[in-house]
């Protein structure tokens, strides 16, 4: 059996839908932002202000790596993680590669407490926002390239993680 692993903007529900979606499919759940807070014995807030996000992007590919290897298990990504060409490679090469989509309005909303997404915190509201529509922007290339896509924004995460499982089943039959 392959993975399943989700990607898509920060605010998006990867985490919460992966728990649900693992759950449901007795797949194992990874959370690779959590991996690498492990594995480098910090937060990512406290890995980007230390050694800033280049050093970030090589500790999540290195652990990246290993994740992939693993079998029967939902896989959620950091929103950034896809950027990187070999990284989607890995994941596509594990299994299904599913985007969760929302609007900018929906993911500010989502995300407005600072402290824990170190590229939109030190923000106002309007710097918070427009980087949000730029970020999208600039990462939708990477999300497009996914195997499914579901847009969030409207359904709760069990209603999300149903219309995944469906859409494994239908493509593994």
């Amino acid at each position: 059996m392959e993975n399943i692993s989700l990607i898509g903007f920060m605010g998006t529900g990867k985490s919460s839908v992966g728990k649900l979606l693992a759950s449901r499919l007795g797949f194992s759940f990874t959370d690779l932002d959590a991996e690498i807070e492990i594995k480098c014995n910090m937060t990512i807030p406290e890995i980007f202000d230390r050694y800033g996000e280049e050093y970030f992007r090589e500790r999540e590919k290195e652990i990246l790596k290993d994740v992939v290897s693993r079998k029967n298990t939902v896989i959620a990504t950091g929103g950034g993680a896809v950027k990187d060409a070999e990284n989607l490679s890995l994941l596509k090469k594990s299994g299904f590669v599913i985007a969760l989509t929302a609007s900018a309005e929906v993911i500010y909303e989502r995300t407005v407490r600072e402290g824990e997404r170190p590229l939109l915190d030190n923000a106002t509201e309007t710097e918070r926002k427009q980087r949000i529509v730029d970020m999208l922007e600039e990462r939708k290339k990477f999300y497009e390239q996914a195997d499914y896509t579901i847009d969030t924004g409207e359904l709760s995460p069990m209603q999300v993680a149903d219309d995944i499982a469906k859409f494994v089943k239908v493509r593994r039959s």
